[in-house]
C-alpha cells in the first residue's frame, strides 16, 4: 500500500510541478494555441514516468532502480531535446522559426525535466524513509 500512495503523490507533486514550469514558459514566451502540444505531453509524461518509478520500487534494490530510472529518463530527455535543438539547426537558414520551434522545444522539455526531477526526489525520499524504518 505504501508504493502505491507514493506512487500516486509523486503522479499529483510532479504533474502540478510540470504544469508550473509549462505555464511559466508559456506566459514568458507569449504562447498560442500551439502550447496545447505541450500540456498534452506533461500529462503524458508524468504518466509514463509515474509507472516507471512503481514498477522500479518492487526491485530487490528499489534505490538503485530508482537511481536508475531517474538518470535513464533524464538523459532520454536531454538528448531529444538536443535533438529537437539540432533538427532546427538543420533547416535552411530562411526556413528556422526561432520564436516558434525553440519555445516549443523548451516546453517539451523543461516541464518534463521538472516531473521527472520530482518524481525522483519524492519517490526516492519514501523508498529510503521505508527502508530506515523497516531496519
Amino acid at each position: 500500500m505504501r508504493k502505491f500512495f507514493t506512487s500516486f503523490m509523486a503522479f499529483f507533486l510532479s504533474l502540478l510541478a510540470g504544469g508550473i514550469v509549462a505555464v511559466g514558459l508559456a506566459v514568458n514566451t507569449g504562447a498560442q494555441e500551439e502550447y496545447i502540444l505541450v500540456f498534452f505531453a506533461c500529462g503524458l509524461v508524468t504518466t509514463v514516468v509515474t509507472i516507471s518509478f512503481f514498477i522500479a520500487q518492487f526491485f530487490p534494490d528499489p534505490l538503485k532502480a530508482i537511481n536508475g530510472v531517474g538518470i535513464g529518463t533524464v538523459v532520454l530527455f536531454v538528448l531529444a531535446g538536443l535533438g529537437l535543438i539540432g533538427w532546427t539547426f538543420s533547416q535552411p537558414p530562411e526556413g528556422r522559426d526561432w520564436g516558434g520551434n525553440l519555445p516549443i522545444i523548451a516546453g517539451l522539455v523543461l516541464p518534463s525535466l521538472a516531473t521527472i526531477v520530482v518524481q525522483w526526489l519524492f519517490v526516492g525520499w519514501r523508498v529510503r524513509r521505508g527502508l530506515e524504518a523497516g531496519a
